[in-house]
Protein backbone atom coordinates (compact mmCIF):
# COMPACT_ATOMS: atom_id res chain seq x y z
CA UNK A 1 0.00 0.00 0.00
CA UNK A 2 2.43 2.24 0.45
CA UNK A 3 4.34 1.77 -2.75
CA UNK A 4 0.89 2.17 -4.12
CA UNK A 5 0.67 5.93 -2.05
CA UNK A 6 4.18 6.80 -3.48
CA UNK A 7 3.77 6.21 -7.00
CA UNK A 8 0.21 8.53 -6.39
CA UNK A 9 2.21 11.07 -5.13
CA UNK A 10 5.04 10.63 -7.73
CA UNK A 11 2.21 11.03 -10.64
CA UNK A 12 0.61 14.44 -8.79
CA UNK A 13 3.55 16.08 -9.13
CA UNK A 14 4.47 14.92 -12.90
CA UNK A 15 3.18 17.54 -15.45
CA UNK A 16 1.38 15.48 -18.08
CA UNK A 17 3.75 16.22 -20.97
CA UNK A 18 6.60 14.17 -18.66
CA UNK A 19 4.94 11.32 -18.50
CA UNK A 20 6.42 9.37 -19.95
CA UNK A 21 9.02 9.48 -17.65
CA UNK A 22 7.42 7.76 -14.90
CA UNK A 23 8.27 3.78 -14.63
CA UNK A 24 5.53 2.00 -16.51
CA UNK A 25 3.78 0.46 -13.05
CA UNK A 26 2.88 4.11 -12.53
CA UNK A 27 1.70 4.52 -15.90
CA UNK A 28 -0.51 1.64 -15.36
CA UNK A 29 -2.62 3.23 -12.60
CA UNK A 30 -3.24 6.08 -14.57
CA UNK A 31 -7.15 5.01 -16.18
CA UNK A 32 -8.34 3.78 -12.81
CA UNK A 33 -6.82 7.68 -11.08
CA UNK A 34 -8.60 9.45 -13.95
CA UNK A 35 -12.15 7.54 -13.17
CA UNK A 36 -11.38 8.24 -9.68
CA UNK A 37 -10.76 11.93 -10.22
CA UNK A 38 -13.77 11.91 -12.04
CA UNK A 39 -15.99 10.59 -9.67
CA UNK A 40 -14.65 13.18 -7.08
CA UNK A 41 -15.20 16.21 -9.43
CA UNK A 42 -18.93 14.78 -9.70
CA UNK A 43 -19.16 14.51 -6.15
CA UNK A 44 -18.29 18.04 -5.71
CA UNK A 45 -20.72 19.04 -8.04
CA UNK A 46 -23.45 17.36 -6.35
CA UNK A 47 -22.57 18.52 -3.21
CA UNK A 48 -22.02 22.57 -4.20
CA UNK A 49 -25.56 22.47 -6.25
CA UNK A 50 -26.72 20.86 -2.47
CA UNK A 51 -25.27 24.40 -0.74
CA UNK A 52 -26.25 26.35 -3.79
CA UNK A 53 -29.90 25.79 -3.59
CA UNK A 54 -29.84 25.64 0.37
CA UNK A 55 -31.05 21.69 -0.10
CA UNK A 56 -27.97 22.02 2.70
CA UNK A 57 -27.15 24.72 4.86
CA UNK A 58 -23.71 25.29 6.90
CA UNK A 59 -24.14 25.47 10.30
CA UNK A 60 -23.88 28.95 12.05
CA UNK A 61 -21.60 29.19 14.86
CA UNK A 62 -22.37 31.76 17.56
CA UNK A 63 -18.50 32.94 17.79
CA UNK A 64 -16.44 34.15 14.72
CA UNK A 65 -14.90 31.45 12.52
CA UNK A 66 -11.79 31.48 10.84
CA UNK A 67 -11.17 28.87 8.09
CA UNK A 68 -7.51 27.31 7.30
CA UNK A 69 -7.67 25.27 4.55
CA UNK A 70 -5.67 24.38 1.24
CA UNK A 71 -6.41 23.78 -1.98
CA UNK A 72 -3.79 20.79 -2.61
CA UNK A 73 -3.12 17.94 -0.48
CA UNK A 74 -0.38 18.21 2.40
CA UNK A 75 2.54 20.77 2.86
CA UNK A 76 1.03 23.76 2.65
CA UNK A 77 1.68 24.93 5.86
CA UNK A 78 -1.82 24.73 7.56
CA UNK A 79 -0.60 23.57 11.40
CA UNK A 80 1.67 26.27 11.81
CA UNK A 81 -0.36 28.91 10.52
CA UNK A 82 -2.95 27.70 13.09
CA UNK A 83 -0.66 27.78 15.66
CA UNK A 84 0.61 31.85 14.90
CA UNK A 85 -3.40 32.69 14.76
CA UNK A 86 -4.15 31.42 18.34
CA UNK A 87 -1.20 32.67 19.59
CA UNK A 88 -2.19 36.05 18.46
CA UNK A 89 -6.13 35.86 19.85
CA UNK A 90 -4.10 34.29 22.70
CA UNK A 91 -2.53 37.49 23.46
CA UNK A 92 -4.68 39.59 22.46
CA UNK A 93 -7.39 37.62 25.37
CA UNK A 94 -9.23 36.34 23.11
CA UNK A 95 -9.74 32.69 23.56
CA UNK A 96 -9.41 30.71 20.10
CA UNK A 97 -10.86 27.04 19.79
CA UNK A 98 -9.11 25.06 17.20
CA UNK A 99 -10.99 22.16 14.99
CA UNK A 100 -9.33 19.69 13.42
CA UNK A 101 -10.09 16.00 12.12
CA UNK A 102 -7.37 14.58 13.58
CA UNK A 103 -6.68 12.52 10.30
CA UNK A 104 -4.89 9.75 10.70
CA UNK A 105 -3.35 9.53 14.13
CA UNK A 106 -3.60 13.44 15.50
CA UNK A 107 0.11 13.89 14.71
CA UNK A 108 -1.08 17.39 13.54
CA UNK A 109 -3.22 18.32 16.50
CA UNK A 110 -0.29 16.46 19.14
CA UNK A 111 2.24 19.00 17.65
CA UNK A 112 -0.52 21.82 18.42
CA UNK A 113 -1.21 20.94 22.02
CA UNK A 114 2.59 20.58 22.54
CA UNK A 115 3.23 24.10 20.90
CA UNK A 116 0.24 25.66 22.23
CA UNK A 117 0.39 24.29 26.43
CA UNK A 118 0.47 27.18 28.45
CA UNK A 119 -1.80 29.26 26.32
CA UNK A 120 -6.23 29.47 26.00
CA UNK A 121 -6.12 27.52 23.08
CA UNK A 122 -8.50 24.68 23.47
CA UNK A 123 -8.52 22.06 20.95
CA UNK A 124 -11.08 19.96 19.27
CA UNK A 125 -11.13 16.77 17.48
CA UNK A 126 -13.37 15.08 15.46
CA UNK A 127 -14.99 14.75 12.22
CA UNK A 128 -18.28 16.61 12.73
CA UNK A 129 -16.64 19.99 13.70
CA UNK A 130 -20.42 21.80 14.23
CA UNK A 131 -20.72 18.92 17.22
CA UNK A 132 -17.56 19.15 18.42
CA UNK A 133 -17.52 23.18 18.75
CA UNK A 134 -21.22 23.66 20.15
CA UNK A 135 -19.88 20.82 23.11
CA UNK A 136 -16.66 23.00 24.03
CA UNK A 137 -18.63 25.63 23.94
CA UNK A 138 -21.54 24.33 26.11
CA UNK A 139 -18.54 23.82 28.21
CA UNK A 140 -16.65 26.58 28.49
CA UNK A 141 -19.60 29.76 27.36
CA UNK A 142 -19.24 32.30 25.26
CA UNK A 143 -20.04 36.07 25.15
CA UNK A 144 -20.14 38.64 22.48
CA UNK A 145 -17.22 40.70 22.00
CA UNK A 146 -18.92 43.62 20.42
CA UNK A 147 -21.62 44.07 24.00
CA UNK A 148 -18.12 44.06 26.00
CA UNK A 149 -18.13 46.97 28.22
CA UNK A 150 -14.45 48.85 27.86
CA UNK A 151 -11.88 47.48 30.61
CA UNK A 152 -13.87 43.96 30.58
CA UNK A 153 -11.56 40.90 29.36
CA UNK A 154 -12.85 39.72 26.10
CA UNK A 155 -14.05 35.76 26.38
CA UNK A 156 -14.78 35.81 22.81
CA UNK A 157 -14.09 32.26 21.30
CA UNK A 158 -12.50 32.04 17.71
CA UNK A 159 -12.74 29.20 16.17
CA UNK A 160 -10.11 28.28 13.89
CA UNK A 161 -11.29 25.76 11.69
CA UNK A 162 -8.36 23.58 10.77
CA UNK A 163 -9.77 22.15 6.93
CA UNK A 164 -9.34 22.33 3.23
CA UNK A 165 -11.25 24.52 1.26
CA UNK A 166 -13.72 22.08 0.74
CA UNK A 167 -15.33 21.80 4.04
CA UNK A 168 -18.39 23.58 3.44
CA UNK A 169 -20.28 22.36 6.33
CA UNK A 170 -19.58 25.42 8.85
CA UNK A 171 -20.04 28.96 8.02
CA UNK A 172 -17.00 31.48 8.34
CA UNK A 173 -16.27 34.50 8.42
CA UNK A 174 -12.60 34.82 7.08
CA UNK A 175 -11.63 32.03 4.50
CA UNK A 176 -7.72 31.44 4.51
CA UNK A 177 -6.24 29.23 1.56
CA UNK A 178 -2.55 28.28 2.23
CA UNK A 179 -0.45 27.27 -0.95
CA UNK A 180 2.89 25.25 -1.53
CA UNK A 181 5.17 27.74 -2.91
CA UNK A 182 6.93 24.83 -3.58
CA UNK A 183 4.61 22.41 -5.72
CA UNK A 184 1.55 25.15 -6.13
CA UNK A 185 -0.93 23.21 -8.05
CA UNK A 186 1.14 20.13 -9.09
CA UNK A 187 -0.23 18.32 -12.40
CA UNK A 188 -3.33 20.51 -12.30
CA UNK A 189 -5.80 17.43 -11.73
CA UNK A 190 -7.84 16.61 -9.00
CA UNK A 191 -7.41 13.64 -6.05
CA UNK A 192 -6.35 11.12 -7.03
CA UNK A 193 -4.68 11.82 -9.97
CA UNK A 194 -3.56 15.24 -9.12
CA UNK A 195 -3.07 17.03 -5.52
CA UNK A 196 -6.60 19.14 -6.15
CA UNK A 197 -8.99 19.18 -4.09
CA UNK A 198 -10.82 20.99 -5.90
CA UNK A 199 -10.64 23.10 -8.80
CA UNK A 200 -8.67 26.49 -8.88
CA UNK A 201 -11.74 28.73 -9.38
CA UNK A 202 -12.53 27.93 -6.16
CA UNK A 203 -9.86 30.50 -4.64
CA UNK A 204 -12.38 32.81 -5.59
CA UNK A 205 -13.78 32.13 -1.87
CA UNK A 206 -10.89 32.55 -0.05
CA UNK A 207 -10.13 36.24 1.66
CA UNK A 208 -6.95 35.33 2.43
CA UNK A 209 -4.13 33.41 0.45
CA UNK A 210 -0.71 32.63 1.77
CA UNK A 211 2.33 31.22 -0.68
CA UNK A 212 3.87 29.15 2.52
CA UNK A 213 7.78 27.97 1.82
CA UNK A 214 8.43 31.21 -0.12
CA UNK A 215 12.37 31.19 1.00
CA UNK A 216 13.05 28.21 -0.46
CA UNK A 217 11.89 29.01 -3.73
CA UNK A 218 13.09 32.17 -6.08
CA UNK A 219 11.32 35.29 -6.46
CA UNK A 220 10.52 34.62 -9.93
CA UNK A 221 8.58 31.76 -8.84
CA UNK A 222 6.62 33.32 -6.17
CA UNK A 223 5.81 36.39 -8.59
CA UNK A 224 4.60 33.57 -10.83
CA UNK A 225 2.39 32.10 -8.66
CA UNK A 226 0.80 35.26 -6.71
CA UNK A 227 0.37 36.23 -10.88
CA UNK A 228 -1.81 33.07 -11.59
CA UNK A 229 -3.58 33.88 -8.45
CA UNK A 230 -4.64 36.96 -9.41
CA UNK A 231 -5.78 35.87 -12.86
CA UNK A 232 -8.09 33.53 -11.50
CA UNK A 233 -9.62 35.25 -8.71
CA UNK A 234 -12.14 38.00 -9.42
CA UNK A 235 -12.28 39.66 -5.98
CA UNK A 236 -10.30 42.03 -4.64
CA UNK A 237 -8.03 39.59 -1.78
CA UNK A 238 -4.70 39.63 -0.16
CA UNK A 239 -1.88 38.12 -0.90
CA UNK A 240 0.77 37.02 2.05
CA UNK A 241 4.33 34.93 1.79
CA UNK A 242 5.38 32.41 4.89
CA UNK A 243 7.72 30.55 5.33
CA UNK A 244 8.72 27.79 8.45
CA UNK A 245 12.54 28.88 10.57
CA UNK A 246 14.25 25.92 12.51
CA UNK A 247 15.11 26.94 15.88
CA UNK A 248 17.05 24.11 16.60
CA UNK A 249 16.85 20.48 17.25
CA UNK A 250 16.36 18.04 20.21
CA UNK A 251 17.46 14.67 20.74
CA UNK A 252 14.60 11.82 21.43
CA UNK A 253 16.70 10.84 24.74
CA UNK A 254 15.90 14.11 25.91
CA UNK A 255 13.09 16.24 23.69
CA UNK A 256 13.81 19.32 27.03
CA UNK A 257 17.66 20.23 25.41
CA UNK A 258 18.06 22.77 22.85
CA UNK A 259 20.49 21.85 20.52
CA UNK A 260 22.18 24.50 18.13
CA UNK A 261 21.34 24.06 14.45
CA UNK A 262 25.04 23.70 13.55
CA UNK A 263 25.16 20.53 16.00
CA UNK A 264 24.47 18.55 12.49
CA UNK A 265 27.24 20.01 10.23
CA UNK A 266 29.92 17.59 10.93
CA UNK A 267 27.68 14.51 10.32
CA UNK A 268 26.05 12.29 7.78
CA UNK A 269 22.44 12.37 8.09
CA UNK A 270 19.61 10.50 6.82
CA UNK A 271 16.13 12.54 6.61
CA UNK A 272 13.02 10.36 7.45
CA UNK A 273 9.52 12.46 6.99
CA UNK A 274 6.37 11.07 6.60
CA UNK A 275 4.80 14.42 5.84
CA UNK A 276 2.79 16.10 2.61
CA UNK A 277 6.37 17.97 1.17
CA UNK A 278 9.18 16.30 1.80
CA UNK A 279 11.23 18.53 -0.46
CA UNK A 280 10.89 21.46 1.63
CA UNK A 281 12.26 19.44 5.05
CA UNK A 282 15.00 18.36 2.41
CA UNK A 283 15.66 21.92 1.34
CA UNK A 284 16.05 23.22 5.31
CA UNK A 285 18.49 20.66 6.48
CA UNK A 286 20.31 21.47 3.27
CA UNK A 287 20.68 25.06 4.32
CA UNK A 288 21.10 24.42 7.52
CA UNK A 289 24.48 22.89 6.00
CA UNK A 290 25.38 19.00 7.11
CA UNK A 291 27.82 17.35 5.61
CA UNK A 292 26.31 14.89 3.65
CA UNK A 293 22.18 14.86 3.27
CA UNK A 294 20.29 11.45 2.35
CA UNK A 295 16.20 10.98 2.48
CA UNK A 296 13.63 8.22 3.28
CA UNK A 297 10.31 9.24 2.51
CA UNK A 298 7.16 8.06 3.82
CA UNK A 299 3.88 8.71 2.70
CA UNK A 300 2.23 11.50 4.28
CA UNK A 301 1.00 10.87 7.86
CA UNK A 302 2.43 7.21 7.13
CA UNK A 303 2.52 4.98 10.69
CA UNK A 304 5.92 3.83 10.95
CA UNK A 305 6.18 -0.24 11.15
CA UNK A 306 8.65 -2.30 12.56
CA UNK A 307 9.69 -3.41 8.90
CA UNK A 308 9.92 0.37 8.44
CA UNK A 309 12.34 0.48 11.39
CA UNK A 310 14.65 -1.99 10.17
CA UNK A 311 14.81 -0.01 7.03
CA UNK A 312 15.77 3.04 8.94
CA UNK A 313 18.49 1.47 10.71
CA UNK A 314 19.98 -0.33 7.52
CA UNK A 315 20.65 2.73 5.86
CA UNK A 316 21.91 4.53 8.98
CA UNK A 317 24.60 1.92 9.32
CA UNK A 318 25.34 1.77 5.37
CA UNK A 319 26.06 5.17 5.23
CA UNK A 320 28.43 5.33 8.01
CA UNK A 321 30.51 2.28 6.54
CA UNK A 322 30.24 4.13 2.89
CA UNK A 323 31.28 7.91 4.36
CA UNK A 324 33.38 6.26 7.16
CA UNK A 325 31.84 8.74 9.37
CA UNK A 326 29.31 8.54 12.18
CA UNK A 327 25.18 8.76 10.14
CA UNK A 328 22.47 10.53 12.13
CA UNK A 329 18.73 10.92 11.81
CA UNK A 330 16.82 13.83 11.48
CA UNK A 331 12.69 13.41 11.72
CA UNK A 332 9.97 16.51 11.91
CA UNK A 333 8.21 17.44 14.47
CA UNK A 334 5.00 15.91 13.22
CA UNK A 335 6.52 12.77 12.64
CA UNK A 336 7.72 12.45 16.19
CA UNK A 337 4.30 13.45 17.54
CA UNK A 338 2.79 10.57 15.34
CA UNK A 339 4.40 8.33 17.66
CA UNK A 340 7.84 9.10 19.80
CA UNK A 341 7.22 5.94 21.37
CA UNK A 342 8.20 4.01 17.96
CA UNK A 343 10.92 6.13 17.83
CA UNK A 344 12.72 5.41 20.75
CA UNK A 345 13.25 1.94 18.87
CA UNK A 346 16.16 3.74 17.30
CA UNK A 347 17.85 5.12 20.32
CA UNK A 348 21.34 3.54 19.38
CA UNK A 349 21.49 5.97 16.86
CA UNK A 350 21.61 9.90 17.53
CA UNK A 351 17.60 10.84 16.31
CA UNK A 352 17.15 14.83 16.25
CA UNK A 353 13.99 16.27 15.98
CA UNK A 354 14.37 19.39 13.90
CA UNK A 355 12.03 22.33 15.61
CA UNK A 356 10.29 25.05 13.51
CA UNK A 357 9.23 28.45 14.89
Amino acid sequence: MERIKRAIIRIAVTPDNRLSDLPLTHRSLLPLLSFASSLFRLSLSLRRALYHYRLLSPHRLPVPVISVGNITWGGTGKTPMVEYISRFFDQAGILPLILTRGYEGGDEAKMLQRHLFGTSAKIGLGKNRAEVAASIIKKFGHSNLLSLSVGEKPEVHSETDKVGIVHWSLFRQVEIVMINGLVPWGNGHLIPRGPLREPLNALNRADIIVIHHSNLVSEEQLKSIESKILTICSKALSVFFSELVPSHFFEIKDPNEKLPLNTVHDFVVLCVSAIGCPDSFIKAITEIGALHIHRLDFSDHHAVQSDDIKLIKDKVRNLASVYNNQAIIIVTEKDYDRDPVVLQKLCEFKVFIKKIK
